[in-house]
C-alpha cells in the first residue's frame, strides 16, 4: 500500500510538473466563474424579484416554473460536463500512463522494490484521483452557484459527479492497455476518443435494424454496442437523474464496468509479461 501511494502521489508530481493539473484546475475555474456572472437575479424588498437564465426569465409567481427552467439548465450544463469534460479528461491523462513506459525510466522504475500490478495500479489510481479532483471542483463549484442564487437545491445535478469518474476511469483502462501495447500518447489519446464518438451512434439500435440490410451487419453493430463502454448511454441517464426522472435501467453501468475490467486485466496481464 505504501509502495502504491508513493506512486499516486508520483503522478500527481508529474500533472503538475506538466502543468497538466494546473491546466484543468484552470479551465474549471473559469468555468465556475462563468456561471457565477452569466445568472441575473433582481431583489424587490427582500424577494427575489426574477431570475435570469441564459435570456430565460421567470419570477417569484412561477416558483414551480423557476424550479423547472433551473433543472432545464442543469441538465445542459450537466450534459456539456459530461461530453466535453470527459474529452477533456482524456486528451489531459493520456499521457501520463505511456510516460512511465518510455526507455529509460521504466527500467528506473521496474528496478524499485515494487511489483508491477502495483506499478501500473498507482500510475491508474492517480490519473483517476487527478481527473476527479477537477470534476468533483468543476460541477460541485457550479452546483454550489445556481443553489446560491436561486435557493433552488437541485442534488440531481450532482450525479454528474459519479458518472462522468465512472467512465473516464473505464475509458482510462483503454489508455493504460494501449499505452502498454505500443508506449504512444497519440494512439492512447485516439483509441477512447474514437470509442467516445462510436457510442452515441451504435446506440441508435432501432435505426441500425432499419438501415442494415443483412442480418451479419445487424448482428456486429449489436455486438459492438454491447461490447464496447455505454458512454452515451451513461450520459443519458445522467441527463434523467438531472431532470427527475429517475435512471433507469442499469445495464449500461454493468455493461461498461465488465468492459474496464477485461480490459485493465489484459492490460495487466501484457505488462507482467513484456521485457523491458
Amino acid at each position: 500500500m505504501t509502495a502504491t501511494f508513493a506512486l499516486i502521489v508520483d503522478t500527481f508530481r508529474e500533472a503538475m510538473a506538466r502543468k497538466i493539473f494546473w491546466g484543468l484546475f484552470g479551465l474549471s475555474l473559469l468555468m465556475v466563474l462563468f456561471f457565477l456572472f452569466i445568472m441575473k437575479i433582481d431583489v424587490v424588498e427582500g424577494a427575489t424579484a426574477t431570475i435570469t437564465l441564459f435570456g430565460q426569465q421567470a419570477g417569484p409567481r412561477d416558483g414551480v416554473e423557476i424550479d423547472r427552467m433551473v433543472k432545464q439548465v442543469h441538465s445542459s450544463i450537466s450534459t456539456f460536463l459530461y461530453s466535453f469534460g470527459m474529452f477533456l479528461a482524456v486528451f489531459a491523462s493520456a499521457g501520463l500512463i505511456p510516460s512511465v513506459l518510455e526507455p529509460g525510466r521504466i527500467e528506473v522504475m521496474l528496478s524499485k522494490p515494487i511489483s508491477r500490478a502495483h506499478l501500473l495500479m498507482g500510475r491508474f489510481i492517480g490519473n483517476v484521483l487527478v481527473v476527479s479532483c477537477n470534476i468533483v471542483l468543476l460541477v460541485g463549484g457550479v452546483w454550489l452557484i445556481f443553489g446560491w442564487k436561486t435557493g433552488i437545491w437541485s442534488p440531481g445535478f450532482l450525479v454528474a459527479i459519479p458518472t462522468t469518474i465512472f467512465i473516464f476511469s473505464v475509458l482510462l483502462t483503454v489508455v493504460v492497455l494501449a499505452g502498454v501495447l505500443w508506449e504512444s500518447t497519440a494512439v492512447s489519446t485516439m483509441i477512447p476518443v474514437v470509442i467516445m464518438i462510436l457510442s452515441p451512434i451504435l446506440a441508435q439500435e432501432e435505426t441500425a435494424r432499419r438501415l442494415l440490410s443483412s442480418e451479419w451487419s445487424r448482428q456486429l453493430w449489436l455486438f459492438l454496442y454491447i461490447a464496447l463502454p455505454k458512454v452515451f448511454d451513461v450520459g443519458r441517464m445522467t441527463l434523467d437523474i438531472t431532470l427527475g426522472q429517475g435512471a433507469g435501467s442499469w445495464w449500461p453501468i454493468w455493461t461498461s464496468g465488465a468492459f474496464g475490467i477485461l480490459v485493465y486485466g489484459t492490460a495487466q496481464w501484457i505488462f507482467e509479461k513484456r521485457d523491458f
